[in-house]
């Protein structure tokens, strides 16, 4: 895979990635070269998913911020840019879900799922691409879902922040 797709000596920078779609993402990004940043909310959880990706031979680091939040975004990217290197990958992939019936969801749930799952793609995407534009290089990735086209009536406001992204 390495020869056809190598990312040797770059950086990549994974929201949500210490489980799930986040943690494969990372470690297929991992296993082309990247050294990967793995972040989540949680530090034991993001340091157990890194222990990992180390015992596979990946060259990873951990960032732990909440990603809905704009000023923690903007200092973590900094600080990745500063002691880890450029990132010159960014997947947003960082997503939550909250089910109940439409008529009866919280307000303050729906909040929290439109600024994790679509706010933060654009918190994280401004703090990033401010560097990328100066070394006129980068990527950004955006995870959606199906589920954005195959709503159903729990998880609105999921099907709609997916829908954003």
């Amino acid at each position: 895979m390495r020869d056809s797709f190598d990312l040797g000596g770059r950086v990549a920078l994974v929201t949500g990635s210490n489980r799930g779609i986040g943690l494969a993402v990372a470690e297929g990004l991992g296993r082309a070269g990247a050294r990967v940043v793995l972040n989540g909310r949680g530090a034991e959880r993001t340091q157990r998913a890194a222990a990992d990706l180390r015992a596979v031979g990946i060259d990873v680091r951990t960032s732990v911020f909440d990603v809905a939040d704009a000023a923690a975004v903007a200092d973590a990217v900094e600080r990745i840019e500063r002691e880890v290197g450029p990132i010159d990958v960014l997947v947003n992939n960082a997503g939550m879900q909250h089910r109940a019936p439409f008529e009866d969801f919280p307000v303050e749930a729906m909040r929290q799922v439109i600024e994790t799952n679509l706010m933060s793609a654009l918190y994280v995407s401004q703090a990033v691409v401010r560097h990328m534009i100066s070394r006129r290089r980068g990527a950004i990735l955006n995870v959606g879902s199906v589920q954005s086209e195959l709503g159903r009536p729990t998880i609105v406001p999921y099907t709609a922040s997916k829908g954003g992204v």
